[in-house]
């Protein structure tokens, strides 16, 4: 939904002007023709201009050339200008170069990228407002009244079908559920965008003398008012009656995506438990997407990482990295956030060498830190799982782990298959049934140590 809304204005504003050229050209053999000429101009000087400009910026600004006071006001002159040109070349086609520019620069490595999207944020709010404010004052009450029939109500009951129609359609063969398929189906509010091409082409067509097109504005408000009315604002009730509304945040957030984390994660991830690693290091970041996880390349200390749409449904937050400051500082900040039902980090030094002193936060046990994890990942990178009979057996089956330190406890599972995330006071757990399992990193434990006959 969040990428239909990015791509799907310039596509339906592309597709308003070819519709526009068919009637603007009028009848006569060569009509057809001529508007597919004039669209395929649009598409090409759009998508050359919005390309090549965008490395051109790109260029300009990882090799700072432009002041970095200037950032922003180059940025934006850079977008009105190539708006001008393409559209000097291609009438229209101004929409496509900045959309293909934007998307261009979005998925560059420009280190300046994140000042550009803050920039924009704040310059879309301003303008989109404004924009709404200037169409609506163009809007006299005499044209909604012309409107107010019953052929406007049968208008909206067919784009309120078409929805579902073409949202079926489109992901016939997707991994989207059927309930996740309806709710996308309802929620499919017309914008800023609709409303801008219909009020232009409207004024045209009617200024042409086109019969009919007094109707074009009113109508496409109309849909828009409605559609934003009924839809966007009934979208949290559907999405509960649909069966679609995040209930419980159960996801965890893994802070580093070093080999320890790799084999948590992909441990965590074949118990149906949804994990997200976020590293800086690229290396990292690509060998824990190669074994199927969700990882981000990400900076610890971005002002965006909680406004990833992504991770919605953490509510878990493990800090594994090799910096006691990074691991802190993780859980210091995102704590709230991410780490809602549970925010553990890994003991610093002096933690550990100081059990009585150790910190809530701390993770698998007081004497387990990044350099004794990496360790063990290395000569024993399995994970185990170990039944336990009642509490006091498993507070045995800690004590082993203490005593033999090529063995991490990780997490408590029960009977229903639920992971809890074992704390440096791993001695300190409710009560537990038969049934329940130790899942800890390392040397499997044998017979021998338990007493159990070899």
């Amino acid at each position: 939904m969040k990428w239909e809304g990015i791509l799907i204005d310039p596509i339906g504003a592309l597709v308003a002007v070819l519709v526009f050229e068919f009637i603007s050209v009028g009848g006569g053999g060569e009509f057809t023709k001529t508007a597919l000429v004039e669209f395929g101009k649009i598409v090409l000087f759009g998508s050359t201009f919005g390309f090549t400009f965008a490395h051109a910026i790109n260029f300009a600004i990882n090799r700072k050339l432009v002041p970095h006071y200037l950032l922003n006001v180059f940025a934006l002159a850079a977008v009105l200008g190539v708006f001008v040109l393409s559209d000097s070349f291609a009438h229209e086609s101004g929409l496509l170069a900045v959309v293909v520019m934007g998307m261009v620069l979005g998925n560059s490595k420009s280190k300046y990228l994140k000042e550009l999207l803050y920039f924009k944020e704040s310059l879309s709010i301003l303008l989109i407002s404004i924009l709404f404010i200037l169409l609506s004052a163009n809007i006299n009450m005499e044209d909604l009244i012309l409107i107010y029939n019953w052929k406007t109500a049968l208008l909206f009951g067919i784009v309120l079908l078409l929805r579902p129609i073409g949202v079926f359609l489109s992901t016939r063969n997707s991994n989207l559920k059927l309930n996740e398929k309806i709710f996308i189906s309802w929620v499919g509010p017309r914008g800023i965008v609709a409303a801008g091409i219909a009020s232009l082409f409207g004024i045209k067509l009617v200024e042409n003398g086109v019969e009919g097109a007094e109707y074009i504005t009113p109508l496409v408000f109309m849909i828009v008012l409605g559609t934003v009315l009924l839809n966007a604002t009934t979208a949290r009730l559907f999405a509960r009656i649909v069966g679609v509304f995040l209930e419980k945040s159960s996801g965890i957030l893994i802070i580093g995506a070093s080999e320890v984390s790799q084999i948590i994660g992909t441990y965590l991830k074949e118990n149906n438990r949804h994990v997200v690693l976020i590293d800086s290091n690229h290396t990292n970041i690509a060998k824990a997407k190669s074994l199927g996880l969700e990882a981000l390349t990400t900076d610890i200390y971005s002002e965006t990482l909680e406004d990833n749409i992504e991770l919605n449904d953490i509510g878990f937050l493990m800090a594994l990295t090799g910096s006691s400051d990074i691991n802190n500082y993780a859980i210091n900040k995102f704590k709230d956030h991410f780490g809602e039902n549970g925010a553990f980090r890994l003991v610093t030094e002096d933690e550990k060498n100081d059990p009585e002193n150790n910190p809530k936060e701390g993770l698998f046990s007081h004497t387990d830190d990044f350099a004794l994890l990496t360790k063990i990942s290395k000569q024993y990178p399995s994970i185990n799982e170990i039944s336990i009979h009642d509490k006091q057996h498993y507070i045995k089956l800690i004590e082993i782990t203490e005593l033999d330190k090529n063995r991490i406890p990780l997490f408590l599972k029960d009977l229903n298959g639920k992971l809890n995330i074992i704390s440096s006071f791993s001695k300190d757990v409710g009560d537990m049934e038969k049934g329940f399992k130790l899942v800890f990193l390392g040397k499997p434990i044998t017979n021998e140590e338990l007493g159990l006959p070899v």
